[in-house]
């Protein structure tokens, strides 16, 4: 772990051992698993799993529980990745632009990066007309845009469904 995060654990009263990051490690794969089961996977007592979670929820490290959406169940079969580029003059609206993006209709994450855009946009909508048209009126049109692209996603996999062996220890080595 780095050393930043464990000091600022430690100042909170938290110390994170293998233990807690075997437990990080089982939530990201299955967030809603009981305790119990939790506990006999990691052959400690419920009560331990119980106190270990509480803390790092109580420090800040777990910060909350997701679901995984089947967006085509819900009529949303067509996913998209929006580049966008802002113009210069509107570098100084960065966090009010994104405040703003996330909000809209349509948009499941917004992730602001480095490189030749400022932000990736994930949408869902029912139809390719429909991701257009989202992209031309809610995201081109804004007076800060100096241009989009847009990506179609055929398949999303999600990271921690299909987390390998080695926990975060392996995430944290060498690649290879």
């Amino acid at each position: 772990m780095a050393a930043p995060l464990r000091e600022a654990l430690q100042a909170k009263g938290v110390r994170l051992d293998d233990l807690d990051e075997r437990i990080l490690w089982e939530l990201m794969r299955e967030a809603r698993v009981p305790n119990a089961t939790l506990a006999e996977r990691l052959h400690v007592a419920p009560s331990t799993t119980h106190a270990r979670v509480k803390a790092l929820r109580d420090a800040g490290v777990i910060r909350s529980s997701h679901v995984e959406v089947d967006y085509g169940a819900l009529g949303l079969d067509m996913q998209g990745i929006v580049s966008v580029r802002l113009r210069a003059q509107a570098r100084p609206q960065i966090k009010t632009y994104a405040s703003k993006v996330i909000r809209l209709p349509n948009v499941l994450s917004v992730f602001f990066v480095g490189g030749n855009v400022d932000f990736l946009i994930h949408v869902a909508c029912t139809s390719t007309a429909q991701l257009r048209d989202f992209v031309a009126s809610e995201l081109s049109m804004d007076p800060a845009v100096a241009s989009t692209e847009t990506t179609i996603v055929f398949d999303h996999l999600i990271g921690q469904e299909h987390l390998g062996a080695g926990g975060l220890a392996a995430m944290r080595g060498p690649i290879g």
